[in-house]
Order: C-alpha cells, then structure tokens, then sequence
C-alpha cells in the first residue's frame, strides 16, 4: 500500500495476527519451554542425580518467569522472537549452573569429611571468575543489541538481557542452595529411617537394645556375694 506521492514515508506492508493464531503462539510457545524444561530434567538427572535435575529447572523457572512479568510489567510485545530470546536463556542459564554442579561433584570427591554446604561454598567461589566473566562478556554484547539493534532486535535483546542478568544470580543464589537443602532433607529422612529400623516398636514401646556379653558377666559377678571369690 502506497502513501501519497508528496509524503516523504512509504508504507510497504502491513501484517497483523488474529486473536486465534495469538493463542496457538502461545500454547506452542508454552509447550516448547515446557519440553525444554524436561529435557533438561531427565539430563541433568542423569548426568548428575535428580536433585541436582530439580534444582537447576526450578532455577531455570525462575529465569523465564522473571522475564516475563517484566514483559507483563511494561506491557512489551511477546513475539517469536522473544520466544527465541526465552529459549536461548533457557541454555545459557543452564549452562552456567552445570558448570558449578561439575565442580560440586568433584569437590564431593576430594573432600568427602566436609560438609556439603562447605563445599558448595568453595565451589561457587572457585567458579565465581569464571561466571562473572562469561555473564560480563555476554551481558556487553546484548546491552550493545539493545542500544544499537535497532526495533527489531529489541525486545529479543531486552529478554536477553533481563534473563541473563537473573540467571547468573540464579545459577549462585537459587540453584545451588535448592540442591544443598534438599540433600540435607534427603539424607535426615534416610538417618531416620536408620535409626527406626534398628530400634523397632513392640508394643508401643522401644525395646531396649541388647547387652553385649562383656557387660552380662560383669552383671553376674555383681550378683555374686561379696565372699564368692575368697580362698
């Protein structure tokens, strides 16, 4: 569609998307997150254990939903392209979250008379250069999308640029304190567990554990009188 001939714009083409097509992005776009969600579940459990799975998607949650209640915030466009921005987040996120997981797992093995929450500390701060750098490099490239991208590129660097702001906080601050409680939990249930298999109820009440057979015969000599063993 041409504008006038003396305005000093021409309008090329118009696109617009219906209120059902809206809806089907969306659903996909939900799905495909979902499906990258999982898939990055069932990996890391894998790889690593299902507690560490955990708390790297509830992480990785954590990121995406921050992006978008910005985007909810500010009333900005969620397009494809900021669909693609969530998916790229998704990876970079966990990306930076295995790579603290890794250095958890081998600490785990050098210092196995520390404690866990010990050795995630000295984990993470081992880590830390190297988060910062990558998280710094990134985040300079993405705020130059921002500023210089042009409209097209902005809303695709603005995701960006939010989700890897909180990612790299997630990645120190969410996912790997989620992990250290819930193995704290873990191995509380399995002491329990223990200690209720060895001492089983009768009746209501513990039964009392067993003498050894040291402290039966000292019980019989105190029984003794006191004469028992003069000549």
């Amino acid at each position: 569609m041409n504008a006038a001939p003396n305005a000093t714009y021409q309008i090329i083409g118009t696109d617009a998307v219906g209120a059902v097509a809206g809806a089907q992005l969306r659903n996909k776009a939900i799905a495909v997150t979902l499906a990258a969600l999982v898939g990055i579940l069932m990996y890391i459990a894998f790889r690593f254990e299902w507690t560490y799975g955990a708390a790297a998607v509830i992480a990785v949650f954590h990121d995406v939903l921050v992006t978008l209640g910005f985007f909810s915030l500010f009333q900005w466009e969620v397009s494809l392209t900021v669909i693609a921005a969530l998916l790229t987040l998704v990876g970079f996120s966990v990306n930076d979250t295995i790579v603290v997981f890794d250095r958890i797992r081998e600490n785990r093995k050098l210092h196995r008379r520390d404690s866990l929450y010990k050795i995630t500390n000295d984990s993470i701060n081992q880590t830390l250069s190297r988060t910062v750098i990558t998280s710094g490099l990134v985040f300079l490239s993405v705020l130059a999308m921002v500023l210089f991208g042009g409209e097209v590129l902005r809303y695709f660097s603005l995701a960006l640029l939010i989700g890897i702001t909180f990612g790299t906080y997630s990645s120190v601050a969410i996912a790997s304190p989620i992990m250290v409680w819930w193995e704290q939990r873990i191995d509380a249930a399995n002491r329990a567990a223990t200690l209720s298999y060895n001492r089983p109820i009768k009746g209501g009440v513990h039964a009392a554990p067993k003498t050894g057979g040291r402290e039966a015969l000292s019980a019989r000599a105190g029984k003794q009188s006191p004469g028992a063993g003069r000549v």
